[in-house]
């Protein structure tokens, strides 16, 4: 017999006859110690079975808190009878059936749960909970995961009250909201309905709790947004109910009429992490030549004549613009640059509500920038976004491939100028960085990532000593503070250098410099954190002879530290000595 069915025949498992023995245990009523007296209902059980499953029950039972419950009755008066029994059969059998209990008897299991002490089972009711939400009960499970703080649970219903918003107000569970959980719901910009159905819900809850006090009713009132609410029905809605003031409904008109609308606290859709720029979500270009293509999903499929929409790069020109099809709560657009070059452009991105007054979320105007772009920004209400090139390096047309906007749950970093600062390499192929300057015998090798495998012939990009260099092009500005880099180590040679940064190509700013000390494989480098597109590595010294050799390049560096690279083969076979730049 082989060892692995020996291993199965030594393995027992009766748990299930061991959960029905144990219900069967408390269906008897046998060997009872312990009375619980739940709404007039008496419970029968045993107190070392209950202290087993549960901390609270031990305590309550045998420990600290017996003094108070020294008899063996103990009244219940926090449930209903039938959700203790279910309880109390769990305990026994470690069984439950959700589905077939009522939501009022499922939200007080998970309050029961929570008190006493029972993690797994209050992780598997909110899951139930979760996927059992709609528009008649998400307003009761929300109150409930608020008091429990259910974080999981209350990140769920916040969700799902944001994509039906306008149902949920209408319902009858939204009155009996309480006070904090309705003012968590409807200050959030991503709760979008119009303002002023959220006011008639207020003026619901506010009637259905007659008793409020005061502040609370003020504290409700202070979310509702009177400048979102039109002229028409800030006259003949809100104002006869006497709930705010002469005073601030004049004020909300003055905002209205006086504040630029880019000024104003819109509430918008929020879809987490998912591209909303498609036509199936209402979108559409415009403004732009050849519209069709940017918001379709082939970003393959394109060439000089065809895949991608464009614009003339002039004073007068708009440029690119899309309608999204309902204003959207969006913090990040990738876009695709016409890259079958090695042209650059220039850009500034804006946005707006009404398509008049626009408000600039990127500016890259003085950036060269190729291929695809990630950008990010603070979260904004949007309805257009318009893209306007500003430069071109081959000729006076801006062109666009692919568009894609959309709220990005993933952290990121930005600069006060909106330059996104990178928690990895960038000066990687898949980020669309490129070598434009130096020899190599596979394009692009120095970025490749493979720091092992290189010798006298291939894995390095050089340049002749005294002219020229070796040029590194990011897709965009990135802030880094760090880069790495491998000279060829595979004999003693050292090599001097120094680096420089730009983002225009025609202006270079000096961040490191090696010029006066020998320097051998791996070189980790920092300084100050700045904008940065393009590097340019210049060696001026080989102790061997008159190459500079670069094997790998990184920007930022990345977290790990490189590993010394281990060669045994004969050194002078693997000389640089005669080596010539093709």
């Amino acid at each position: 017999m082989g060892d692995n069915q020996d291993l199965q025949l030594a393995k027992i498992d009766h748990v299930e006859l061991l959960s029905s023995q144990s219900g069967l245990l408390y269906l008897s009523k046998e060997f009872t110690d312990v009375t619980f007296v739940v709404d007039k209902e008496k419970f029968k059980a045993h107190r070392v079975i209950l202290a087993a499953r549960s901390d609270y029950f031990r305590a309550l039972l045998f420990g600290g808190m017996r003094e108070t419950n020294p008899a063996n009755e103990i009244e219940i008066s926090d449930c209903s009878s039938s959700a203790f029994n279910v309880l109390l059969t769990y305990i026994y059998t470690g069984k439950m059936s959700l589905g077939e209990l009522s939501l009022e008897v499922v939200l007080e299991l998970i309050s029961l749960a929570h008190k006493y002490g029972f993690l797994a089972l209050e992780s598997a009711i909110q899951g139930y909970l979760k996927a059992v939400l709609d528009v008649k009960n998400v307003c009761q499970i929300f109150d409930l995961s608020s008091f429990f703080q259910l974080k999981d649970l209350y990140d769920s219903c916040l969700e799902y009250l944001d994509q039906n918003a306008v149902e949920v107000l209408s319902t009858d569970s939204f009155p009996v909201l309480s006070k904090n959980s309705l003012i968590e719901i409807i200050k959030r910009d991503s709760f979008c309905a119009p303002e002023v159905q959220i006011f008639c819900a207020v003026t619901d809850w506010i009637e259905a709790n007659d008793e409020a006090a005061e502040n609370d009713i003020k504290d409700v009132l202070d979310k509702v947004r009177l400048t979102l609410i039109s002229l028409h029905e800030l006259f003949h809605t809100v104002r006869p109910t006497n709930l705010f003031s002469a005073d601030a409904i004049l004020d909300a008109i003055k905002v209205k009429t006086e504040s630029r609308v880019s000024e104003m606290n819109f509430r918008g859709h929020l879809v987490r992490n998912e591209n909303i720029a498609i036509t199936s979500c209402g979108s559409e270009v415009i403004e732009g030549e050849k519209r069709d293509s940017i918001l379709d999903t082939d970003n393959v499929n394109y060439d000089v004549d065809r895949g991608f929409s464009r614009h003339l790069i002039a004073d007068g020109d708009k440029g690119i613009c899309i309608s999204l099809g309902r204003p959207s709560i969006i913090n990040t657009i990738r876009m695709l640059l016409w890259d079958k070059d090695m042209r650059s452009y220039s850009y500034f991105i804006e946005v707006s509500m009404d398509s008049q007054d626009w408000v600039k979320v990127i500016d890259y105007s003085k950036y060269l920038c190729r291929s695809w772009q990630t950008l990010h920004f603070q979260p904004r209400v949007v309805r257009y976004i318009r893209i306007k090139g500003t430069y071109c390096s081959v000729n006076k047309v801006f062109h666009l491939v692919h568009f894609e906007c959309l709220y990005s749950t993933k952290p990121f970093t930005v600069t006060d100028d909106g330059i996104v600062v990178p928690p990895s390499n960038m000066a990687i192929p898949e980020a669309s960085a490129s070598v434009i300057e130096g020899v190599s015998r596979s394009w692009n090798a120095l970025l490749n990532g493979e720091t092992k495998c290189y010798d006298w012939n291939s894995g390095y990009t050089c340049h002749q000593i005294g002219s020229g260099s070796i040029v590194v092009q990011l897709a965009q500005p990135f802030c880094v503070s760090t880069m790495r880099l491998l000279l060829w180590d595979c004999d003693d040679r050292s090599y001097r250098y120094y680096i420089e940064t730009s983002t225009d190509r025609q202006n270079w700013t000096r961040i490191v410099d090696k010029t006066k000390e020998n320097c051998r494989a791996w070189q980790i480098l920092t300084f100050e954190p700045h904008p940065v597109t393009f590097i340019r590595i210049v060696g001026t010294q080989n102790t061997v002879n008159e190459v500079f050799h670069c094997v790998h390049f990184e920007c930022p560096a990345n977290d790990e530290e490189p590993q010394a690279t281990n060669y045994t083969q004969d050194l002078e076979s693997k000389s640089l000595r005669d080596d010539v730049p093709a």
